[in-house]
């Protein structure tokens, strides 16, 4: 299927790694003009010479004002934004007796903050163009309370909520805006947070890794690829009707409908 993504300009956050570098990948794959950041200028390096033909940006996007030189550099050198896709920032897990309000704290700026700084000044530039995409990989973390992902957790329910309304406030500006939550991916914070779940439950981390998987019905957990492929559709005129909605990509582990 040709999604209809060649000389689109994309720019990933987060795209050096995981979900972020298989997002950045397949774009390319597709035609489209790739642009990339991340905190990690060796990161960046590292993912640069995989991806030739992609733009890269080291930025620390707690910070607002960085995220709006990379925005600026980007549209600067390859044209305006048609889609953001969020993939950076992820907030430690934390178990709940170990929590102080600067954890908490932290948690916003780590995932919420480091979203919504580059999204406010894309989505008004994309509204006044009268076109473009979001699309925020947020996770289940929001909707399912874990004790060892609170912070973080509220984080993702609070970027639910801001994916949804933005959505609903500039559908009538040509631009749609999706959340999407991934369940357990292969990728480093994962194995981070397997590795949270181990120390928290006093197994180890393969008795953690083989009691998540057994909870996740499709039986195995999903392939950056996997994500990519769906952000990909989502961000192409063949999902034009798709906004303000927050779609679980889990394998059926979490079996709710709200």
């Amino acid at each position: 299927m040709d999604l209809g993504l060649k000389d689109k300009v994309v720019l990933i956050t987060g795209g050096s790694k995981g979900i972020g570098y298989a997002c950045a990948e397949l774009f390319r794959q597709e035609g489209a003009q790739v642009a990339i950041c991340s905190r990690s200028q060796s990161n960046i390096d590292a993912a640069l010479s995989k991806l030739p033909g992609v733009h890269g940006h080291a930025a620390d996007l707690i910070s607002d004002a960085q995220a709006l030189s990379v925005v600026d550099k980007v549209e600067a050198e390859i044209g305006p934004i048609d889609i953001l896709v969020n993939s950076a920032g992820a907030a430690a897990r934390t178990p709940v007796e170990e929590l102080t309000p600067a954890i908490w704290r932290a948690a916003m700026d780590a995932k919420y903050f480091s979203y919504i700084n580059v999204i406010d000044p894309v989505i008004k530039r994309m509204g006044a163009r009268g076109s473009g995409a979001v699309i925020n990989i947020i996770g289940n973390g929001g909707k399912i309370a874990s004790p060892v992902h609170l912070a973080g957790g509220s984080a993702n329910a609070a970027l639910m909520l801001a994916s949804v309304g933005l959505a609903n406030a500039y559908a009538g500006k040509g631009v749609r805006v999706v959340g999407l939550n991934p369940g357990l991916t292969e990728t480093d914070r994962v194995a981070e947070g397997l590795k949270a779940a181990a120390k928290a439950s006093g197994s180890t981390e393969e008795e953690a890794l083989a009691d998540a998987l057994k909870r996740i019905p499709i039986g195995r957990m999903a392939d950056p690829a996997d994500i990519a492929n769906v952000v990909a559709f989502l961000s192409s005129a063949k999902a034009s009707y798709v906004t303000g909605v927050v779609i679980s990509m889990d394998g059926a582990q979490v079996p709710v409908i709200v």
